[in-house]
């Protein structure tokens, strides 16, 4: 039998091996405060996947114009759905995450890490190597695939593997628009809200956010993605669902019809009762919660309608949890041997 090896004493320590998951989502400002605002969105409005506008045009207007008069605004509406533990969309990801800790064993190191602002991907991907993550799954919360969104977290995370001298192996979670296991989740967390209310919506409304027309003419899946959500989801539920895209900015033409648009459309024609679910996004953020919760409410009831109520995203329901735990398992099979 051959004697065991081992390493010379002035050997720097390794880490044991592990396989890494990092969950990735859009992000949020530090706090709901203007300056906090401001470097966010100057780092979100920044991205080339995001506003595809040359930059020597783009950055005068995004400098001097945007910047100054948007993030005092925008700092208003955190400000309406901050919690005393951060941001939304911040907190349930991060509880996700926690969820998720032992759910793949003990050599799995679970993380979760924000496309802008903090804990930066690049922050979380290399604690994850330094901890021994050899293996590691990018794991970017988006049901439908869009290049703003899910190309944008996974670009982040390959520059920062561009730096490293010793790569982990990658593998990237891809978009489930249309996996059952996710349509099954939404029929459950949808039917139990539902359940809740005191009035029966006479529609649902699923609102995905939207994109400039002209990402779906370049070839983005992302339209397609929500159309087909929206149709098996009607399927599962066995009733209609009203499809819409909220969150429009610029003068560009945007993926239709708008959110907004539709509920006052809707109210004037005589709905009174309307429901709103936001499938298209893994946690409940600002876009839902300001956008929809609360501005939705508003435009609708203006318009004459007498009951509406968001029904709130995934977020860490336990349905959401275990939708989350069998999509990863499948992705980390022939890296971990999972029951």
């Amino acid at each position: 039998m051959n004697p065991p090896v081992h390493a010379p004493a002035d050997h720097p320590p390794i880490a044991k091996p592990r396989i890494g998951v990092l969950l990735m989502n859009l992000g949020t400002p530090d706090g709901a405060d203007a300056k906090s605002v401001k470097r966010y969105l100057g780092e979100f409005l920044s991205d080339r996947r995001v506003v595809e506008i040359p930059a020597i045009a783009w950055q005068p207007i995004l400098r001097g114009i945007i910047l100054n008069t948007r993030p005092k605004k925008s700092a208003h509406a955190y400000q309406q759905v901050w919690r005393e533990d951060g941001s939304p969309l911040a907190a349930f990801t991060r509880a996700q995450a926690a969820r998720l800790k032992d759910a793949f064993g003990p050599g799995v190191l679970v993380d979760w890490a924000m496309r802008y602002g903090n804990p930066a991907i690049a922050e979380r991907l290399q604690a994850m190597k330094d901890a021994g993550c050899e293996r590691i799954l990018l794991a970017p919360l988006y049901p439908q695939y869009c290049a703003a969104t899910t190309a944008t977290a996974n670009d982040k995370a390959f520059a920062h593997l561009a730096t490293m001298r010793w790569q982990p192996a990658i593998r990237t979670l891809p978009p489930y628009h249309d996996d059952p296991l996710y349509i099954g989740a939404l029929k459950t967390s949808i039917a139990e809200s539902l359940a809740r209310l005191d009035f029966e919506p006479e529609t649902l409304i699923a609102s995905f956010h939207g994109m400039p027309k002209r990402t779906l003419a370049l070839g983005d899946p992302y339209h397609c993605h929500c159309q087909k959500t929206a149709r098996l989801l009607a399927d599962a539920l066995g009733r209609p669902v009203t499809i819409a895209f909220q969150s429009r900015f610029g003068p560009a033409k945007w993926l239709g019809p708008a959110t907004d648009e539709t509920l006052v459309a809707l109210a004037k024609a005589g709905t009174r009762k309307v429901a709103v679910v936001a499938p298209g996004f893994s946690a409940d953020c600002l876009e839902t919660l300001e956008e929809l919760a609360i501005r939705g409410r508003e435009s609708f009831e203006e318009a004459g309608g007498t009951h509406f109520a968001y029904l709130p995203c995934l977020n860490d329901e336990d349905v959401s949890i275990e939708m989350l735990r069998n999509i990863v398992s499948r992705e980390l099979e022939g890296w971990v041997r999972l029951p």
